[in-house]
């Protein structure tokens, strides 16, 4: 059912000082939006800094799609607080617009007043935004403006030099990078507890759809909200941003030279389909390349191995320099019960999943199995609280009850959260464990069945745009505690001079730039 964790559990019993000093880091994506919770159409706000280089405030797809970003910190409460200082400065300098507490959008227009996050005149800045006029070519600007949480997460070294006997990064690169490769195969296999226990969008918009085809069987309240009674999280749904053709690519997750020898082969490999995009129409580019993948972050992942890359390197080369440095879980919603899009709860959770996916047994997985684990994903995403639900164990037809699989599954979190409470001499972890565990026999405590509630009595709009305004009065009106509009002022004047550093840089044409980067 799962796997059999008790002997590795009794090792992590002995050795607590192992998880001393974990680190992490969160990545939270929110779109701007009016008053009347319509997509803003102003540019990313010239005094929060330049997108391309502020340490903490950027953008992702579109210039009204705000990424905020966190450093690395060993300490929840710290980082978390760091994450809401960030929201409270922002909430203060945006004027009467609010930041959108959903996963999924609601009132957008036309796709075409979706603007293209701009960076700057630099070559790296204009191939950023180029990428992503590649994306709204391939997959449509809307599905790109879907917003999740990201949590970055790495194990310390104590933690490998104890469980694999490595002496450091260094020497030690192949042994970490396997063990963080295990942790991914049990993340595919059983990460599908993530939205059944977090996801918390059920209902779109129906002008989501656009008139687009879907065979997902909707239900309407009648007030333009579709529906699925029993969904956890259509933001990972084929409605979301797959890309079909990956599918074949046969990628695996079992070492880092097969892993990278994929990625690699993905971007070399030219897709007819977005070949008859083409690259130009006249003098105006639509997308970097023909390729599969443009680059390698267009891999749609739930999870991805990662390395901080220096200047001019790419995501696999920094892997394959210095082997995985930390995972980035990428299965979280926004949370809308959190003024900041995720909590203190989800986060410790996390810790303990990932701990108990690295200590797993996990089988290597051909391209096959890592499809067939999509199956349950799948299920659980589409009607992970239907009565009876059931898990796929393996790739055959045995299945056991959702809640049975659940269950044994917190037990053995249980255990690691006893080693994690013992250091710190508290019961925080545990008592994530008692909170969650309860939502396995009472599906109505999950974040979707609480959602899904609120929007069937008021509808998805109203609902976003009541939570909207109340965390903006909620943020506005709270101090600082970690930064100050100093440190902020400072880091956006920087953050200016910095892009203009890069931009004064520039040797090569970016026709030239974009030829030894892979495009044109």
């Amino acid at each position: 059912m799962i796997p059999d964790v008790s002997q590795a559990l009794s090792w992590l019993e002995a050795h607590p000082q192992a998880l001393k000093g974990i680190r992490r880091g969160i990545e939270r994506e929110t779109l701007r939006v009016t008053a009347d919770g319509k997509l803003a159409t102003t540019g990313h706000p010239e005094h929060l800094g330049a997108a391309l280089t502020h340490h903490w405030i950027t953008t992702d797809f579109a210039e009204a799609l705000l990424e905020f970003i966190t450093p690395v910190d060993d300490n929840i409460d710290h980082l978390l607080t760091f994450l809401r200082d960030i929201h409270r400065y922002v909430a203060r300098n945006i004027g009467e617009e609010r930041m959108w507490p959903l996963s999924m959008p609601c009132f957008i227009g036309a796709e075409q007043d979706i603007e293209l996050a701009q960076f700057g005149s630099s070559n790296i800045g204009r191939m950023k935004t180029l990428y992503r006029e590649g994306l709204k070519n391939r997959y449509g600007a809307l599905m790109q403006t879907i917003s999740g949480v990201h949590y970055n997460f790495s194990l310390p070294m104590e933690f490998w030099q104890a469980w694999a006997g490595v002496e450091d990064a260094e020497s030690g690169k192949e042994q970490i990078s396997a063990g963080y490769f295990r942790l991914i195969r049990n993340y595919y296999r059983f990460g599908w507890v993530i939205p059944y226990l977090f996801g918390a969008s059920p209902a779109i918009c129906s002008s989501f759809l656009k008139g687009r085809e879907t065979s997902l069987p909707f239900e309407s309240n009648g007030r333009g909200m579709l529906y699925l009674p029993y969904a956890t999280s259509l933001r990972l749904s084929d409605l979301g941003y797959t890309n079909k053709s990956q599918s074949n690519l046969g990628i695996t997750f079992n070492d880092l030279h097969s892993y990278v020898q994929g990625l690699k082969k993905a971007i070399a490999t030219p897709s007819e389909e977005f070949a008859q995009l083409g690259v130009k129409q006249g003098d105006h580019y639509l997308q970097l390349n023909t390729n599969v993948l443009q680059i390698e972050n267009e891999l749609y992942a739930p999870i991805r191995p990662k390395r901080v890359t220096r200047s001019g390197e790419t995501p696999s080369d920094a892997l394959l320099r210095g082997g995985i440095e930390y995972i980035e879980v990428r299965s979280l919603d926004i949370n809308p019960f959190s003024p900041i899009g995720v909590d203190a709860v989800q986060a410790r959770f996390l810790d303990l999943f990932l701990i108990w996916c690295t200590l797993a047994d996990a089988p290597e997985m051909s391209s096959d199995e890592l499809l067939c684990t999509r199956k349950n994903w799948n299920r659980v995403i589409l009607e992970g609280r239907k009565p009876g639900q059931t898990i796929g164990i393996g790739c055959n037809d045995t299945r056991k009850p959702l809640v049975q699989v659940g269950k044994a599954l917190f037990a053995d979190l249980r255990r690691v959260a006893e080693v994690l409470d013992s250091e710190a001499g508290d019961r925080a972890y545990q008592q994530v464990c008692d909170q969650l565990v309860a939502a396995f026999d009472d599906p109505e405590q999950t974040f979707s069945a609480r959602i899904l509630k609120a929007m069937l009595e008021d509808g998805t709009g109203k609902v976003g745009l009541e939570l909207a305004e109340h965390y903006r009065q909620m943020l506005q009106s709270e101090p600082l505690e970690i930064l100050s509009d100093e440190l902020f002022t400072q880091e956006s004047r920087e953050s200016w001079q910095r892009q203009r550093d890069v931009e004064a840089a520039d040797t090569l044409s970016f026709e030239q730039f974009l030829k030894a980067n892979g495009g044109g």
